[in-house]
């Protein structure tokens, strides 16, 4: 899993170009086949596709404020909400059942939580509880299909790709997409880092779950917090002062739960 940058952007006029670095493999071909099919299936909810060149994807530019740093009201999560809704369910299922799985869904992901628990170095800290609770888990989760309803996932719950126009809410940033399951899309959303550094906010409020999505949501909640968890034991300059010593804790209230 590479956290680095992956593309940079360029504004002119009302297009967007992303431009994609060589490590960033099949990333263009991934956002615009999610604008393509979006376009078709789900009019209005992304950016509009302009033009596919070789690790270049220009699109058209949507108005509106990221929804990372912002107090969510009633409007905005039901926003939100109805964006979700509107992506996971817009690709007709014959079309979906032919796309590739977007990148780190839950097997390969609880594959490489794994790899990281193994190498974890100890601290003698809470995050050495956190890390040995989450290999215990990991140990004897087998994540199967129950409550995995298939949907067509962004692959990315930065709040940051989430923009609230004053009416209604539009994605952005598909460079990660494809085939994948509601409640694991869903998972990696309210786990985000995005969701509660800044402030907690509770962007599953308005989405309904039966019994199954639900028990499927809880667990891959649990392993989104567990991959965070690594991803934030550096402390690095993104996020302020101990937002790794909150992650601790919340892998442990999710282990918990």
């Amino acid at each position: 899993m590479d956290l680095q940058n992956t593309h940079a952007v360029s504004v002119v006029g009302e297009a967007v170009t992303k431009r994609f670095t060589d490590g960033a493999q099949g990333a263009a071909e991934r956002e615009w086949l999610a604008l393509t099919l979006l376009a078709e299936h789900a009019p209005g909810l992304a950016p509009e596709p302009i033009a596919l060149e070789p690790g270049v994807v220009v699109m058209s530019r949507l108005e509106g404020t990221p929804l990372r740093g912002l107090t969510l009201g009633q409007a905005q999560l039901k926003g939100l909400a109805e964006a979700l809704g509107a992506m996971h369910e817009a690709v007709p299922a014959r079309v979906l059942d032919g796309l590739p799985e977007r990148p780190w869904q839950v097997v390969a992901l609880a594959a490489q939580v794994r790899e990281w628990c193994a190498r974890w170095r100890p601290r003698g800290s809470r995050a050495d509880l956190a890390v040995s609770e989450g290999a215990r888990w990991l140990d004897g989760w087998r994540p199967g299909t129950a409550g995995a309803r298939p949907a067509f996932g962004a692959g990315d719950g930065n709040l940051a790709n989430f923009l609230w126009d004053g009416t209604r809410v539009r994605i952005v940033d598909f460079e990660d997409s494809g085939r994948s399951d509601r409640a694991f899309e869903l998972a990696e959303l309210a786990e985000h880092v995005s969701a509660w550094v800044d402030g907690e906010v509770d962007v599953l409020a308005c989405v309904e779950l039966d019994r199954e999505e639900a028990a499927r949501v809880r667990e891959c909640r649990r392993l989104q917090a567990l991959m965070w968890l690594f991803l934030l034991s550096g402390e690095g300059p993104r996020n302020p002062p101990g937002t790794f010593g909150r992650q601790v804790e919340r892998v442990l209230r999710a282990l918990d739960s």
